[in-house]
């Protein structure tokens, strides 16, 4: 391992290296040229004079936030020997389960397009150019024939490749206990138990004042919010990442929570981010792609079916058609444990073949995929804006729950986190859900693997985000499934079938998110 010392130099070397070449590096640039016309700046002073007109500028606050979203998105530096898979993945076995994985995937994506006649892309013709052109606003009205198109696989697909993971240099008398053997999933990984958590996440304690919560014994609801919402308003006007990321554990207001997210997250509707996201619409007008299909399918069997959602069905095609077509999110495939798939298509010449990424994002969508945007929508009404947040939140957030690996927010840690904490805390429940064909997880998975989207109200689910954004992980959406099951223990305890006790849990938009983990992780007995 690294010492202290030679791992920081290692991350800022890391840091300046992806800095360099930005737009905010030139700028900064540009920028410290113009100062050295200005009078107050001497030579003999000058590394000092330039600083403090950055900061007078505002400029080293821009800094800064790229600083600390570099550190949020890269992973920690490893051993200098470490071969570079390391960095993606440090088990061989799980890294070997994702590529068999992406294979099937492959295999399913290709079969369709064998199928159906269809090539993975192709160039429009110019009057389909335009037509799309003309509509680009109300693609939502467009009707194109679905019927052959079915998800490339779907989230329960997923469930059953998790379930069959094995660690191949463990004994299983060694590795698991006993009680492990209760959940669906067999791999050992470190997760959280309840003491650890409190610690964790103190802001949700008793004590703290939360925007979720109606009734505070300690703090009235309505001096905690007005309070809330006054320091929010400086956090905002200070335009300070790591102040925004803190502020939004106890809850973002409704009118600040889109300011407040695009501060956490650093993303800009700058110039830039504008034309790059017309860039990207001009590549979805002039190619079609077969993953196109795949992206309207899965909004009309989510989103378009969905009392919160269905008003958003343009921007929700317009935002996941360019985001396929986006090839900086391949950017994200350095430090996950997945790899982009590639596709073989003929040269010019048609006398060879070469493989290229496809699609250009890397990324295939899944059923539910839609539902990572959606709730995006009630937030930013800006096209180029919705797309930069998005894009954000899913290479930092959102890859992990369909990508195989050990990351504390990964799938597997996130559905071992809540069959440990469900065996910990009800035992009975477990061992009875199980005992009748009920696996807890084949519940919970849907919930987790789309991050409550689609299954809580819009206004509680973005409470949920505001805390995977405040805590900088993903760990709170196991917490929250676990409170779930606490929270209808009663009812699940009295069902005999998996069938009644998906009954029990079918409808979870009358749940209140904060007092469920509150009580969950600061009211239970340890």
């Amino acid at each position: 391992m690294m010492d202290e010392s030679t791992e920081l130099s290692v991350s800022i070397t890391q840091i300046v290296q992806r800095l360099k070449g930005t737009h905010l590096h030139s700028q900064l640039e540009k920028q410290a040229k113009e100062c050295l016309h200005k009078p107050e700046i001497k030579l003999e002073t000058l590394k000092d004079d330039v600083r403090r007109v950055l900061k007078a500028s505002g400029w080293e606050r821009k800094l800064q936030n790229a600083v600390y979203r570099e550190l949020h998105v890269l992973p920690p530096p490893g051993h200098p020997r470490a071969p570079p898979e390391h960095t993606k993945e440090p088990l061989a076995y799980m890294l070997k389960a994702q590529a068999s994985w992406e294979k099937r995937i492959l295999k399913s994506l290709n079969s369709m397009c064998t199928e159906l006649g269809i090539p993975l892309a192709r160039k429009r013709p110019v009057m389909e150019q335009k037509e799309l052109t003309n509509k680009w606003n109300e693609m939502g009205t467009d009707e194109p024939d679905l019927s052959n198109f079915r998800p490339v696989y779907a989230p329960k697909d997923f469930l059953e490749v998790l379930i069959g993971l094995r660690n191949p240099n463990t004994e299983r008398s060694d590795d698991l206990t006993v009680k492990s053997h209760w959940g669906l999933i067999q791999v050992s990984l470190n997760v959280h138990d309840i003491p650890q958590m409190r610690e964790t996440y103190a802001e949700l304690g008793l004590s703290y004042g939360q925007l979720g919560i109606d009734d505070h014994t300690h703090v009235p609801p309505d001096l905690f919010e007005s309070e809330h919402i006054h320091i929010g308003k400086k956090v905002v006007s200070e335009q300070d990442s790591a102040a925004a990321q803190q502020y939004s554990r106890q809850g973002c207001p409704t009118g600040l929570r889109a300011q407040l997210w695009s501060l956490i997250l650093n993303t800009t509707n700058d110039p830039e981010d504008i034309t790059h996201y017309e860039q990207l619409k001009a590549r979805v007008i002039h190619h079609n792609l077969l993953v196109d299909n795949l992206i309207y399918k899965d909004v009309k069997l989510t989103a378009s079916n969905d009392d919160y959602y269905f008003v958003f069905e343009d921007y929700l095609y317009q935002v996941l058609l360019c985001f396929s077509r986006d090839t900086a999110v391949l950017e994200h495939f350095n430090y996950n444990s997945a790899s982009p798939p590639k596709s073989s298509i003929q040269s010019k010449s048609g006398s060879e073949q070469c493989a290229v990424v496809y699609p250009p994002n890397g990324v295939i969508p899944f059923h539910g995929f839609s539902m990572y945007v959606a709730p995006l929508c009630f937030l930013y009404n800006e096209p180029s804006k919705l797309y930069s947040v998005f894009r954000e939140m899913y290479i930092r957030y959102f890859f992990r729950l369909h990508s195989i690996s050990s990351h504390p927010s990964g799938i597997v840690s996130l559905c071992l986190q809540f069959e440990r904490l469900l065996q910990a805390h009800l035992p009975q429940l477990f061992y009875h859900l199980r005992e009748i064909g009920a696996q807890p997880l084949r519940i919970a998975f849907k919930w987790i693997v789309r991050a409550f989207s689609g299954y809580l109200s819009t206004d509680q689910l973005l409470l949920l985000w505001d805390r995977i954004l405040g805590y900088n992980s993903l760990e709170i959406v196991a917490v929250l499934a676990t409170a779930v099951f606490a929270f209808r223990a009663e009812n699940l305890m009295e069902v005999t079938s998996l069938a009644s006790a998906e009954a029990v849990l079918a409808d979870l938009s009358t749940l209140k998110v904060m007092p469920l983990l509150q009580i969950f992780l600061f009211a239970t007995s340890i």
